[in-house]
């Protein structure tokens, strides 16, 4: 099967036509009360976030089978599309960190740390269709001889019905809490 150039050329992977970031980081100024318990417990605090939004990434309509009879299974595009013509679905995440300074001597400091992962817990769908747990395709390609009005076709393109449909998502909030001594 020939395969035309023009076909070749595509968006990259990584072309991502808009994102968005923004990070921000607030630390009160420590309070002067009289109370040294309250001092203790309202003072050393930092709160930071990062926020990403992003417009959706190309992706490849990849075929299971060998339709180019090259030897590869892994390499065949569903015929007449580009590479990476597909465009996946938009991403938002916020994550967010809290931490905590308790200072142990003047060279010795405590800190405690909260940190979540897309805390919205926003599902960030992905189209991913997969074959064998490995390899996603949009379809798969039936290699066998047919004569059909007595032209010989060596096989034949079966695409696949959830083609295009996010199927799985990137990860869920996650939270994590950690402890670190700097001296």
């Amino acid at each position: 099967m020939q395969v035309s150039t023009s076909l070749e050329r595509g968006l990259s992977v990584t072309d991502q036509r808009n994102r968005f970031l923004a990070a921000g980081v607030i630390e009160p100024r420590p309070l002067q009360l009289d109370n040294a318990v309250l001092n203790a417990l309202l003072n050393h605090w930092k709160f930071s976030s990062v926020l990403t939004f992003g417009s959706g990434r190309p992706f490849n309509a990849t075929m299971a089978g060998d339709a180019n009879q090259d030897g590869n299974t892994y390499n065949d595009r569903l015929p007449g599309y580009k590479r990476n013509a597909f465009i996946g679905p938009a991403y938002f995440t916020t994550d967010m960190r809290i931490t905590r300074t308790v200072n142990i001597t003047p060279r010795t400091r405590l800190e405690i740390l909260a940190e979540s992962f897309n805390l919205t817990n926003r599902t960030n769908l992905r189209v991913d269709i997969s074959d064998d747990g490995f390899y996603n395709s949009a379809g798969q390609f039936i290699a066998y001889s047919s004569k059909v009005s007595g032209k010989m076709y060596p096989g034949q393109f079966r695409i696949n019905s959830q083609f295009l449909l996010p199927t799985s998502a990137y990860a869920p909030r996650q939270v994590q809490l950690s402890i670190r001594l700097n001296f």
